[in-house]
């Protein structure tokens, strides 16, 4: 199976850069303290860090909401996932525990200020692929709800997609369904969404960090990568 991001995602952002992580044979039904006390902490750093603040102001902050409008995405009217994470926790509140991969993932996501997905890999019958949606072919069903409440994606839109299931709409604002991580989740794909020019050391270290945390908490091997307008492509097994 491989990620692969497309040739006109580059053109609008050539300095894309989006970490791989990759897990398989997971045991997600059980409870892992570390990774609750893991987020426990980053979850009050960030609290204290963004405390009161305009979080679409932030330096972390600005450079997505800028690559969403050369996506032709309003940041207003649809957020950038980390922007979102961090405005809830700018006015205090927690986060919910849901389970164990998708806290650790949120976990990682706090401790370096980025867009994290978690996308379950178990009913993937096709490859991964960040590009423009296809408004008459792609349908997306959102999160927490079924087949019968199926969405279309705008023609264009950027997407992250499995075949012509859309996994999640314009970029990293909202997740479908069908990627969802639960309980019985074994293998997921970790994509982290960076630019090489403004944080590509906090998404190397977010990609050693994670593979750390999965391999000593889940004890398992994983496999990492990065995917950029050089290497458009990372493939595994």
């Amino acid at each position: 199976m491989k990620f692969e991001i497309t040739p006109e995602i580059f053109e609008k952002l050539p300095n894309m850069y989006v970490g791989v992580v990759v897990a398989h044979d997971i045991d997600n039904r059980q409870d892992y303290p570390e990774i609750s006390q893991m987020l426990d902490h980053y979850e009050k750093l960030a609290q204290e860090k963004f405390a009161g603040v305009n979080v679409k102001e932030r330096e972390e902050i600005i450079p997505y909401r800028e690559a969403f409008r050369q996506l032709g995405i309003n940041p207003n009217k649809y957020p950038c996932s980390v922007e979102a994470l961090f405005k809830r926790l700018s006015k205090g509140k927690n986060l919910p525990n849901i389970n164990p991969l998708v806290d650790l993932n949120n976990a990682i996501s706090l401790k370096y200020t980025l867009p994290m997905g978690t996308h379950n890999l178990d009913n993937a019958k096709d490859n991964i692929v960040m590009r423009t949606a296809d408004s008459e072919k792609d349908t997306f069903i959102p999160l927490g709800k079924t087949a019968e409440d199926v969405e279309k994606p705008d023609n264009s839109e950027v997407v992250y997609a499995v075949g012509n299931e859309v996994r999640t709409r314009r970029w990293t604002w909202r997740q479908s369904d069908l990627g969802k991580i639960t309980s019985e989740t074994q293998s997921v794909f970790f994509p982290i969404d960076g630019f090489s020019d403004i944080n590509k050391d906090q998404v190397d270290s977010a990609i050693q960090d994670l593979a750390n945390q999965l391999e000593n908490i889940f004890k398992i091997s994983v496999q990492t990568g990065v995917v950029d307008r050089e290497h458009p492509v990372f493939e595994w097994k």
